[in-house]
C-alpha cells in the first residue's frame, strides 16, 4: 500500500525556499502570485499490515520536524496509483 506524507512549514514559520520561488516568479512576469509555501512529499510503500499508528510515529520521530513543521498522511486508494 501506498502512503503520501505531505510536510510543510508550520505558519509563522519563515520559508526562505517559498521566498526564493515567490521572487522567481515575480522576476518570470507571472503577476498575482501573493504567497509561495514550499513543502516535501514523502512517499511511503507500506505492507497491509501498517497502522495508521505506525504512520504518525514515523512522522512524529523522523519524517517532519515538529518544532516547526506540521505534515498530512494521505493513504492512496489502488485506483489513485493505476
Amino acid at each position: 500500500m501506498k502512503v503520501q506524507v505531505h510536510v510543510r512549514l508550520k505558519p509563522g514559520v519563515l520559508d526562505p525556499q517559498g521566498r526564493a520561488i515567490h521572487h522567481a516568479l515575480e522576476g518570470l512576469g507571472f503577476e498575482g502570485v501573493e504567497d509561495v509555501r514550499a513543502g516535501r512529499l514523502i512517499e511511503l510503500e507500506v505492507a497491509q499490515s501498517v497502522t495508521d499508528d505506525q504512520i504518525e510515529q514515523m512522522c512524529r520521530q523522523l519524517l517532519a520536524n515538529m518544532v516547526i513543521e506540521d505534515y498530512r498522511i494521505h493513504r492512496v486508494a489502488e485506483k489513485e496509483t493505476a
